[in-house]
This record gives structure tokens, sequence and C-alpha cells, in this order.
């Protein structure tokens, strides 16, 4: 990023050179070639930075993907492993357990179906690949039945909402200290409030200084559309209320 950067200025103060000659000796042929490297300045610094930006789109497409190819992988070995083990109860002719791995499975669908009925693409991404990071948090995620967001919020307002998301549980994550293979379990929960949506954060356990992690989440709502409300250090419990119809 910097060595591109530094290529840019110095083309651009190339420019001093011709204006020199100008400056110096002022004649049609010094202006021409003052008109001619501005102009193929300008030229080059169009192009250049049109291949900076198209090869920063392409890494971005690149990790995107990496991380959707991680995000199906993952789930495509949660249903495998469930579908051994219902098979596995089959076989033994365990019925009551067979009926419980059934249900199970219901329940990840159901949830999936919720998550994704929120309808914000990068919050929905957010929340089905996490489990794909290699972290000492585990997210659980529950959604009120129903409870959509794509109507509700624009796509900056979804993406802010995101980001504070994404903030929040990576100061949970990195809050308190656990021991090594050791995980946390944060309950990440949307549910519906007459005309708001409340977005709560519950761990229990170790979470080091509760004040400070308070702090750095009313730090990240912070001049943004939600605000944060009950805080229960006990449980490093919070609630963010998120306005509707703004």
């Amino acid at each position: 990023m910097k060595s591109w950067k530094r290529l840019i200025w110095a083309v651009m103060l190339s420019v001093a050179l011709p204006l020199g000659l100008v400056y110096w000796q002022t004649s049609f042929f010094t202006c021409l070639l003052l008109g001619l490297w501005v102009a193929g300045v300008l030229a080059f610094s169009f192009y250049y930075n049109r291949r900076h930006f198209e090869e920063e789109l392409r890494i971005q497409e690149k990790t995107l993907q990496q991380a959707a190819n991680r995000t199906l992988n993952h789930h495509r070995h949660d249903w495998m492993n469930d579908l051994q083990v219902l098979y596995g109860y089959i076989q033994l002719g365990k019925r009551d357990k067979s009926v419980q791995c059934v249900e199970r499975i219901k329940e990840r669908i159901a949830l999936d179906s919720r998550i994704a009925k929120l309808g914000i693409p990068s919050l929905v991404f957010y929340l089905q690949s996490f489990r794909t990071f290699r972290s000492n948090l585990e997210l659980e995620v529950q959604v009120e039945d129903g409870l959509q967001l794509e109507d509700k919020l624009t796509l900056d307002q979804g993406d802010e909402l995101t980001s504070v998301i994404m903030q929040t549980v990576r100061a949970y994550q990195y809050s308190g200290l656990t021991l090594q293979g050791d995980t946390r379990t944060l309950r990440l929960g949307f549910t519906q409030d007459g005309g708001d949506i409340l977005i709560s954060f519950e761990s229990k356990g170790d979470h080091g200084n509760p004040e400070l992690l308070q702090g750095q989440i009313y730090n990240i709502v912070q001049g943004k559309i939600m605000k944060a409300e009950q805080w229960k250090p006990s449980e490093a419990y919070v609630e963010l209320r998120v306005p509707l119809g703004m």
C-alpha cells in the first residue's frame, strides 16, 4: 500500500521538471512539453489507480470465496456427523435416541432458517461462518421466530449493525482469561420489542474487569444507530436497542 502511494506521488511530483523549464524559459516547446507531461501523468495515475483497485477487488472476492468455502465445508461436516450418529442409532434399534437426533437436526435447520430470514447479508454470513473460525468463544445464536430486518434497516444501517455486533463479540472474546483448550459460550439473541429490535449478549464466567468490558461496549455503540441498555456485570449481560422506523 505504501509503495503504491509513493509511486503515485513520485509520478505527480515529476511534473515539477517541465514546470521548472517553463518557469526558466517560457516557449511554445516548453508549454507543449508541460501539457503533454501533465496529460501523461494524469493518464498513468488513472490507469494505475484502476489496476490497483481491481487487484484489491480480486483479493476481497478471493477472501470472500475462501470464507464461503470454509463455511460450506464446516456445515457439510456437521451434517455428516449428525447423519452418521442417526444412522448408528437406527442400526442399533435405539428409537428414542433416533428421534432425539432428528429433533436436533430439525432445530438446527430451523435456526439456520431464522438466521437467514434476518435479511442482512453481512450479518447472516458472519453468524453462519463464525463456527468456522478457531476461537475460544462459542457463539450460541437465538433468533425470534418471524423476525426480519431487511425491510426495516437501510443497507448502510445493516452493515453498521453487523460491525457493532462483530466488535461486541470480539470484546467478549478477549475479555477475561480461559485455560488452553477451554471455550466460553456467548449467547447472542435477536428479539423484537414493540417498534425496536433488542440484541442481547450474555456470557457467564470470568470476564476480567466487568467495568472495562462495559466501557468497551459503550464506546463501540457511541454515535451508532443503537444504544446499550441493561448492563448486568455478574452475568456479563448487555442489551443493544435498535430503534426502527428512523
